[in-house]
């Protein structure tokens, strides 16, 4: 059977919601009267025994629930990306396992779907955390859209629906899980918003700290440079290359009209030396740029494979 929808869940010491979680879906599917769906759980690392309900539900429900597990915690993106890699649906949702999303509101992102949508990001507008995670979410997420130019509310948010499509075209490292829709947008899907509901966490303990948001900053700056400049690294690099390079060259010959005119000895001054880093440093950074453009061309890099420990499909196989 291939699934119409396809929900990928990663999970990190959530043993407490993972079948609630499961119970929740697969209620809101059965009120759709959505049969083809698939939802696939990714333990990313776990030390409790998420993966054991994991596995009990896919005994259970071998049609609906499939199960993959990571060698070890390697992040909510590397979780992510090996979900979507394992997904048949042309829809993709994505949640979190810690139950403060609710999945009674699919409807309204398949419906925003519906109207033209390729991407459509859940909105907290009412949001349960303590103030030390929302403040700074609501900096952060003002400056990603002003910088990134979309005007979404909250980046943050683990309640998305995707097109497949928009998925096939993005890998995820790092922090990016985030800046999907940043990403998404860059390459023209079209991105939209829908208001959600979120509740207090009930179970465990969240995953994320205030380091969090220094990663996501460097992690924009990478977006930013991937959108703009991924197919054309020569000339991010050629810019700031060219930059020092004129500046390196009027120094110097600022410095060598003034020794034509007899106005004292150069080779004493700071700026000669100045004037010549910078020079050094321009031809630097232009050969870096036509490297990064040979590499560009023949780069080829996939590591999910590798983090993958083991996978149960819809058949009870067990893949190493």
């Amino acid at each position: 059977m291939s699934p119409g929808i396809s929900f990928v869940i990663p999970v990190c010491n959530e043993e407490a919601t993972i079948v609630t979680l499961s119970e929740k879906i697969r209620g809101v599917m059965f009120q759709e009267r959505v049969s083809k769906y698939e939802i696939i759980f990714v333990d990313d690392g776990s030390v409790d025994h998420s993966w054991f309900h994991i596995k009990d539900l896919i005994y259970q429900y071998p049609t609906h629930i499939k199960g993959i597990k990571l060698r070890r915690n390697f992040g909510k993106s590397a979780a992510l990306f090996a979900g979507f890699k394992k997904a048949k649906g042309s829809i993709i949702f994505t949640l979190d396992a810690d139950l403060q999303d609710d999945p009674s509101e699919v409807p309204k992102f398949l419906n925003k779907l519906e109207q033209g949508f390729d991407l459509v990001s859940g909105w907290r507008q009412n949001r349960n955390d303590p103030l030390s995670k929302t403040l700074p979410s609501q900096v952060y997420n003002k400056v990603t859209a002003k910088i990134a130019g979309i005007p979404l509310h909250d980046f943050n948010c683990g309640f998305k629906a995707y097109r497949k499509e928009v998925l096939d075209c993005i890998k995820l490292y790092g922090e990016l899980h985030r800046y999907i829709p940043v990403l998404a947008h860059s390459l023209g899907f079209r991105v939209g918003e829908v208001g959600v509901c979120h509740f207090r966490r009930q179970h465990g303990k969240s995953k994320y700290g205030w380091e969090r948001y220094s990663r996501g900053f460097i992690d924009l700056l990478t977006v930013l440079v991937i959108t703009r400049y991924l197919y054309k690294p020569g000339h991010l690099f050629g810019k700031i290359g060219l930059f020092f390079g004129l500046l390196g060259s009027a120094i110097i010959i600022y410095l060598v009209i003034l020794w034509f005119l007899g106005l004292g000895p150069i080779g004493n001054r700071p700026l000669l030396f100045f004037g010549i880093l910078s020079t050094i440093l321009s031809v630097q950074l232009i050969s870096l740029g036509v490297l990064a453009e040979l590499l560009t061309r023949y780069s080829h890099s996939d590591c999910v494979e590798q983090q993958v420990a083991e996978v149960i499909d819809e058949n009870l196989q067990l893949y190493h």
